[in-house]
């Protein structure tokens, strides 16, 4: 079975319902390896357009642009407007003071160099990749306003690692005051264990209609099933590396869900990966969380939870689970 199309929040446009991350495409690791090179990226991407994927994610800064250009070159020999393609500007991407943020000047500077990367007249999504609180936010909404206006951008979404609703609410407010174009998706970081933005962002999206499209939807795989209560992660896990992980993640609340997801998982004849995605698909307010991959078996494996059913009872159990 292909991926379904939803669609994105308030907009006609539609995506489907699982979207593919491309973070690690020319990504170096500690010891300077490329984590996805040019010819992986390209089977990766067949690999998700063969099960019906369309919508690709990626940022300006992922592996210093090397993301975008090798999504622009399998582009090259595919029907452009087949395909749903969103980018992320804030980082640095270049030196110098103003090489950051989203101060006009690195607006402008960098979706040029963004659609020059993707070989593309156009992006479907530019999302803000942070917030800057160093821009009044009336600036850059006018700036990505003129991008829309100007057919570079088609729709804006706003990236957040802190889920504050009210910055979201202030900028499409000033929007709404001034005719701009106005946020219509955000990609928040949600999963079975970090819930924050059910506190008030969730809340927020609802009122404002906007499509939710999640990353890290399993938790930097502490919800592949990798790890165990009260065991040694395994050699070369980020549990096992990274202590920042460890107490952020290996938590006995943390694997109280993680156990409620593999008891799910085992109920329905799956992997928690698979459960754990499928739990985001379940979620009314959630359009299409974003997978990556390493390889292509991978990713057909995570594109599976497309076609899990989840009961009512066993989506509730993971939700009380945390």
């Amino acid at each position: 079975m292909g991926l379904d199309a939803v669609s994105l929040g308030r907009t006609g446009l539609r995506v489907s319902e699982v979207a593919f991350g491309t973070w690690r495409f020319g990504r170096e690791n500690d010891a300077g390896e490329v984590e996805v090179g040019r010819e992986r990226a390209h089977e990766l991407l067949d690999a998700y357009a063969d099960a019906g994927g369309r919508f690709i994610d990626t940022a300006d800064m992922y592996g210093s642009g090397r993301a975008e250009q090798y999504i622009g070159e399998w582009l090259a020999g595919r029907d452009r407007d087949e395909y749903v393609v969103a980018s992320k500007i804030y980082w640095p991407t270049r030196e110098g003071p103003n090489g950051r943020g989203l101060n006009r000047k690195h607006l402008r500077n960098n979706v040029d160099a963004i659609l020059d990367r993707l070989d593309t007249d156009y992006l479907d999504v530019l999302y803000i990749h942070r917030w800057d609180d160093r821009t009044p936010a009336r600036e850059f909404m006018r700036t990505l306003d003129e991008f829309v206006r100007d057919g570079k951008v088609h729709y804006l979404g706003a990236s957040t690692f802190e889920p504050n609703a009210w910055k979201v609410a202030k900028a499409n407010e000033i929007a709404r005051r001034e005719g701009y174009e106005p946020f219509t998706v955000v990609q928040p970081r949600y999963n079975a264990v970090n819930r924050e933005i059910e506190a008030t962002y969730l809340d927020m999206c609802r009122d404002y209609d906007l499509g939710v499209v999640p990353w890290s939807p399993l938790a930097g795989g502490f919800l592949t099933g990798k790890y165990a209560r009260g065991e040694v992660p395994p050699e070369g896990t980020r549990g096992a590396t990274d202590q920042q992980f460890v107490d952020s993640y290996l938590t006995p609340e943390n694997f109280d869900a993680l156990e409620e997801v593999e008891a799910v998982a085992e109920e329905v004849g799956a992997t928690p990966a698979q459960v754990s995605l499928s739990w985001l698909l379940h979620h009314e307010q959630v359009v299409a969380p974003i997978t990556g991959a390493r390889t292509p078996d991978q990713l057909r494996e995570n594109l599976a939870a497309a076609d899990l059913t989840l009961s009512a009872d066993q989506f509730e159990r993971i939700a009380d689970a945390k």
